[in-house]
């Protein structure tokens, strides 16, 4: 190419949002490409039109041979959540932005944005959704045909989201632009054209939920409580997985779900999977889920099977293994991402042995907390202790290489 391409951002009133300079440059092109909606906007055009479809690689590799002057379309600003981003890492590009379909929904709205959260889910699943936004103050999503504002609507009072009002923007500078507020169930019922942004604003307090969470607040099993990860023994374990932002993490026999759950609080931008053999504990899981905000994957199996649907791990929980300890543990350390950390719970001295040897077998080396716990209990007008049953943390990582 002899000169770089124009990627020109425009809006949904067409050749109106274009500068005059900007649409000379056009109608000067010998290509013009986008979506297309956008090219409908140039009927007369009398160079070849390109549409873009599916996928960006095949267009890319077309338009890194072309050889005329071409100017690409994009919606808004191609930089936000567009094309430009893509293909200003393969291509050389001259980017001239129009304003975001955010910028003029905020103008709209007549608040600032610089302080709001931005989600998409655009053509991606609403999984995790629930604890990225849980408690912003502001939060943009943008959206599509399947997930509209009715499903996000059913989505946000599946969890209980009720402190948000919601304000849509439909078809933002256009001959048919609607905007207005709407609470979670009216917007779960109204209908929306397919070109919206939906904008979040808490109006009301959102329960907080800090690292750490009292045993007693969880869905348990009855009569059998007691099957959960003490809380102390909770954050312990929590401590010793490294857990970043956006961490991928397995919990192996979640049973009610309180360490995923206080996982995914802390690695909220990533993903955590869950898995329960016993299905009436994860009926619990699920309840809890609901209840804390938080949307993670669990499912019914009895690990290690199941297991090779899960994407690789930056970090393992392993609170039950059902029996088939070495060949779990094997199956983890296998598929632990480099810098990875297993950290494992056992009540026994059988299940400790039995469990360092496998790290062992494996290659990974372990360091081990003998954690004794005991908490006040009142007795007349005095306070007495109460033990919890000792659990061994053991926190296992591959054995680095030797100089």
């Amino acid at each position: 190419m002899t000169q770089s391409m124009k990627l020109i951002g425009i809006s949904d009133n067409g050749k109106a949002s274009l500068l005059p300079l900007y649409q000379s440059w056009i109608e000067d092109s010998e290509v013009l490409v986008g979506g297309e909606r956008v090219l409908e906007f140039f009927p007369d055009y009398k160079g070849e039109k390109i549409i873009i479809k599916n996928g960006l690689k095949q267009l890319t590799e077309r338009l890194l041979e072309e050889k005329r002057s071409t100017v690409i379309l994009a919606s808004g600003d191609p930089l936000f959540y567009g094309i430009g981003g893509y293909l200003s890492k393969k291509m050389k590009l001259e980017i001239y932005p129009y304003l975001s379909s955010i910028q003029l929904a905020f103008a709209r709205m007549g608040e600032s944005w610089q302080d709001a959260y931005f989600a998409s889910v655009h053509g991606r699943s609403m999984k995790g959704l629930a604890q990225r936004i849980d408690g912003k103050a502001k939060v943009v999503l943008l959206t599509d045909e399947n997930n509209n504002p009715n499903v996000i609507a059913d989505y946000l009072l599946r969890f209980g989201m009720t402190e948000y009002e919601a304000f849509v923007a439909e078809n933002i500078e256009s001959e048919n632009e609607r905007f207005g507020w709407y609470d979670l169930e009216m917007m779960k019922q109204e209908k929306f054209s397919p070109l919206n942004v939906v904008i979040l604003k808490k109006v009301g307090e959102s329960p907080e939920w800090l690292l750490g969470i009292d045993d007693e607040e969880f869905s348990q099993r009855k009569p059998d409580k007691g099957l959960i990860t003490k809380k102390e023994i909770r954050v312990l374990s929590i401590a010793a997985l490294r857990l970043k932002k956006n961490s991928i993490v397995w919990d192996i026999g979640t049973c009610t779900g309180s360490m995923a759950i206080e996982v995914a609080k802390i690695a909220c931008e990533g993903q955590v999977y869950a898995m329960e053999k016993n299905e009436a504990d994860l009926e619990n899981c699920f309840q809890n889920q609901h209840k804390f905000r938080v949307d993670l994957t669990a499912v019914h199996s009895k690990a290690p099977l199941g297991l090779e649907n899960f994407p690789d791990p930056d970090a393992v929980f392993i609170g039950g293994t059902g029996g088939e300890m070495a060949e779990l543990i094997q199956t983890c350390c296998t598929r632990l991402k480099e810098d990875g950390r297993i950290v494992l719970n056992a009540a026994t001295i059988e299940n400790l042995y039995l469990a360092n040897q496998a790290f062992k077998d494996s290659g990974f080396e372990t360091s081990i907390n003998l954690t004794q716990i005991s908490r006040s209990k009142p007795i007349l007008h005095m306070n007495r202790f109460v033990p919890l049953n000792p659990i061994y943390i053991i926190t296992a990582k591959r054995k680095k290489a030797e100089q």
